[in-house]
């Protein structure tokens, strides 16, 4: 897997970098062609150090820029004494441009060239998808959706040039049918859609190569997103001083677990604590006191049966977490009613946020996060209509709620109003697709509050925390990995003398 440093943290909508596509080729006198065969020569460097032993490579070609990436590939390969094929997708009469000329180029040097037919080459090495580019709108549908679904069913790796044909570059939604490749390589600028939604399953391991345009070309542009990952996000953390003490890192209060739920509570305070919290104490029912005590101590549990005796509760807590196994029966309504009344910090999740979108309200002094099936209900659409747009679902309900929402999922984004770009984490796996994950991630997030972190920055650092130790958790295997399992390695990875 490549190194995610390497990666830029500027991500852009597919028609800002046809923007600067356009630009370093109209103001700064690049020609495309070069920018062409400069796009092709890194793919194949990739290609070479990726899969050194390949010597059969079947190029899949469209009609468009994308294709004659391609093509440049082809020739390069075919000049080094690789076996290469070239399967036209689209009426090769329709290449144009740049693209043509490559093709042309190729076909010179009497390279294998022939329409795709029904059935894709067997014997090959390596498959390169230089099909559909960034400028995919509609659903890919009939015989080209047969093709790409050979490519996914073969036994074959797949390199796909600039982003997987069929997957759109802005929501990363598969639109259709879409290749899911080993390995990506995205020129230029990277597209926000390859890290979110179904973009990490499509594009695999992501590379990128700006080509070597102008610094100019990317001032051009206000980014759309940004990318966060724990490697960038931890050099914020700073060693504590010596003279420190449990009240300078503030005091969590955890709001849930209901009958058959203590575990949801029990993990999002435990997560807090490992996180660095000073205090945690935890409001919930009285017959969960002794099995929390005995399998966490140091979590000052309280039985709360009533509102009353939320009070004093209330009175010592510097942040609220509220949610994790609250439920919605009368006993967790009537807790989130009056946790709603106090002007402290919240993290809002689960039970509470199923509440909150039966009686909606917006404070800007709080953290939501939900998951897509909590989004829908926030915004009354359809847990498909998130998926479809989870940067603009993000942002619809950080306008209509305020404070600062993480949509959880493959690539969590972060969105914290209009002066701020929206962020998306590169780290994660599906491992942690399992429950009890996002009570942690809310501990995580009420710590880094409680220790001093305004509400978007308090958001970014605990997603990527969050997502970095289930990286580390997923080391020993990502089917089974326990929501606990992350605890050790969210206490090494938050302080900054650890790696």
């Amino acid at each position: 897997m490549p190194d995610k440093n390497c990666l830029p943290a500027a991500l852009y909508r597919a028609d800002q970098v046809r923007e600067m596509d356009r630009l370093a080729i109209g103001k700064y006198g690049i020609p495309g062609d070069t920018l062409m065969e400069r796009a092709g020569q890194a793919a194949f460097e990739l290609m070479r150090r990726r899969w050194p032993q390949a010597r059969r490579i079947l190029v899949l070609t469209g009609t468009g820029n994308n294709g004659g990436d391609g093509f440049v590939l082809a020739r390069l390969a075919l000049q080094e004494g690789l076996n290469v094929r070239v399967r036209q997708l689209g009426d090769r009469e329709r290449i144009q441009g740049d693209a043509h000329t490559n093709a042309m180029r190729y076909a010179a040097l009497s390279g294998d060239w022939q329409p795709c037919g029904e059935h894709l080459p067997g014997d090959v090495d390596l498959i390169i998808d230089a099909v559909l580019g960034t400028g995919l709108e509609r659903s890919v549908e009939g015989r080209w959706a047969r093709v790409l679904g050979q490519v996914n069913a073969a036994r074959t790796p797949v390199l796909s040039l600039d982003i997987p044909s069929g997957l759109h570059s802005d929501t990363g939604v598969i639109l259709g049918t879409a290749v899911c490749a080993d390995a990506c390589i995205s020129f230029i600028a990277l597209k926000q859609g390859m890290f979110t939604a179904d973009g990490p399953d499509c594009c695999g391991d992501i590379h990128f190569h700006a080509l070597d345009v102008p610094a100019k070309v990317y001032a051009s542009q206000v980014l759309s997103a940004r990318r966060l990952d724990w490697a960038g996000q931890r050099s914020h953390l700073r060693p504590r001083k010596r003279s420190a003490h449990k009240g300078d890192f503030g005091h969590v209060l955890v709001v849930g677990g209901d009958w058959g739920y203590a575990g949801a509570a029990r993990l999002c305070a435990e997560a807090a604590l490992r996180t660095g919290a000073g205090l945690v104490s935890l409001a919930t029912r009285r017959e969960h006191l002794s099995p929390l005590l005995a399998g966490r101590p140091e979590i000052m549990v309280h039985g709360v049966e009533d509102v009353a005796q939320l009070e004093p509760l209330l009175e010592r807590a510097g942040v609220i977490a509220l949610g994790p196994g609250l439920g919605r029966q009368s006993w967790g309504q009537a807790l989130w009613k009056r946790v709603l009344d106090m002007e402290l910090p919240l993290v809002v999740d689960a039970d509470a946020l199923n509440l909150l979108a039966e009686a909606p309200r917006h404070r800007e002094d709080w953290v939501l996060t939900p998951h897509p099936g909590e989004a829908a209900r926030l915004l009354g659409r359809t847990v498909r209509d998130i998926h479809a747009d989870r940067f603009g679902a993000a942002r619809d309900i950080q306008r209509q709620y305020g404070g600062v929402v993480v949509l959880k999922g493959a690539g969590s984004i972060i969105a914290s109003g209009a002066h701020h770009p929206p962020a998306v984490c590169s780290d994660g796996n599906p491992g942690m697709a399992s429950g009890g994950m996002g009570d942690v991630l809310t501990g995580v997030v009420a710590a880094w509050l409680a220790q001093g972190w305004p509400g978007r920055e308090a958001a970014q650092l605990a997603v990527c925390l969050h997502a970095a130790a289930g990286d580390k958790a997923a080391r020993a295997g990502e089917r089974g990995l326990l929501a606990s399992d992350l605890m050790s390695h969210i206490r090494r990875l938050a302080n900054p003398d650890n790696v």
